[in-house]
């Protein structure tokens, strides 16, 4: 199956007004208007769309598609939120299922997320996505390594955001077009994760007594100065430089680093493929574990939603986006509930 990239769902929860309270004495017996032509506003519900994204008749500024979008396949579902202080979202991500070339399934989520400081750090997180989604499409069926896949779909990945670069202007006062990237194959018991920057991967087990991991390591100030043995992690963390990130795909970046690791969980669980929109609110693997729903294994969408929902009670900071991975799936499939 190709990769399926997010699409914009409903109202966004962020704009949906009250209901208006009909007036005293009101029969609510008025002929109903004339349909609209085109799309209606998510506040008023009436009131047509004009060519700058405002309602006609309450004036409501319309949500971008991108604003939220959610995906969801039997064994990966993917959810994605503007967050409250951003003015749109730059993060974007790819799921998909394919099959190994013994014809077994294979399952990823891609994960990147735009570097705000970029000329056009949307534009680049969903070339990367796209492009790293389409590299493990390709890469499985042909009997691939998962790792080398891995390391591939990355590579792919930086040549797309290098290609906006060479294609369009870049905005003087900012760098290149920049992402991040981070990405998690499950295929044949085995649990293949890449990145370079600041997004995670955390492994989640369905039996909460056994132990959380991150399962990444960020390409960040915060983690460089944590593995010279110059802080511990909770000083790092606290400085303000902690999430100045040190690896990242686009033109300007140092020499290209992909990360690739493969692990072999010996119990159910689920991978949980974040933006640090999430994990700022959920940062270790227990926290993150609390975080993630204790029937996350049988409902990765709704898991999904539920970790969004929970960076934006948090504060909702950035954007946030996150992809939740099944493991082992489960018998007939997860999440079509």
């Amino acid at each position: 199956a190709p990769a399926t990239a997010p699409s914009p769902t409903g109202p966004d929860p962020r704009t949906v007004l009250d209901e208006p309270v009909a007036a005293p004495g009101a029969t609510g017996g008025a002929e109903p208007g004339p349909e609209p032509l085109g799309p209606t506003c998510v506040a008023c519900g009436t009131g047509t769309i004009d060519s700058d994204g405002y309602c006609e008749h309450c004036g409501h500024k319309q949500p971008r598609d991108r604003d939220h979008m959610e995906s969801a396949l039997d064994t990966v579902a993917a959810a994605s939120d503007r967050g409250l202080r951003h003015h749109r979202n730059e993060d974007f991500f790819a799921i998909a299922e394919t099959t190994t070339s013994q014809g077994t399934p294979a399952t990823f989520a891609v994960i990147c997320d735009g570097v705000s400081s970029a000329t056009r750090p949307d534009e680049a997180s969903a070339a990367a996505a796209e492009a790293a989604g389409a590299s493990l499409c390709q890469a499985l069926p042909l009997g691939r390594h998962p790792q080398q896949a891995m390391y591939d779909a990355l590579m792919a990945a930086a040549d797309a955001v290098n290609a906006l670069a060479a294609e369009g202007p870049v905005d003087p006062s900012k760098n290149a077009p920049a992402c991040t990237v981070v990405s998690a194959l499950s295929a044949d018991g085995i649990l293949t994760v890449g990145w370079i920057g600041d997004s995670r991967v955390y492994w989640v087990p369905d039996d909460r007594t056994a132990a959380p991991a991150r399962l990444t390591e960020d390409d960040s100030w915060a983690a460089q100065m944590v593995a010279a043995g110059l802080m511990n992690e909770a000083e790092a963390y606290a400085d303000p430089r902690a999430h100045a990130i040190t690896g990242w795909l686009g033109a300007d970046a140092y020499e290209i680093d992909p990360h690739t690791a493969s692990f072999k969980p010996d119990q159910p669980g689920v991978v949980v493929v974040c933006t640090d929109g999430l994990w700022n609110y959920a940062e270790s693997a227990e926290e993150m574990a609390a975080a993630v729903p204790p029937d996350a294994l049988a409902r990765p969408l709704q898991s999904a939603q539920h970790l969004v929902g929970y960076a934006l009670d948090g504060g909702g900071h950035d954007n946030v986006t996150v992809a939740v991975v099944p493991f082992p799936v489960p018998m007939g499939g997860a999440g079509s509930a």
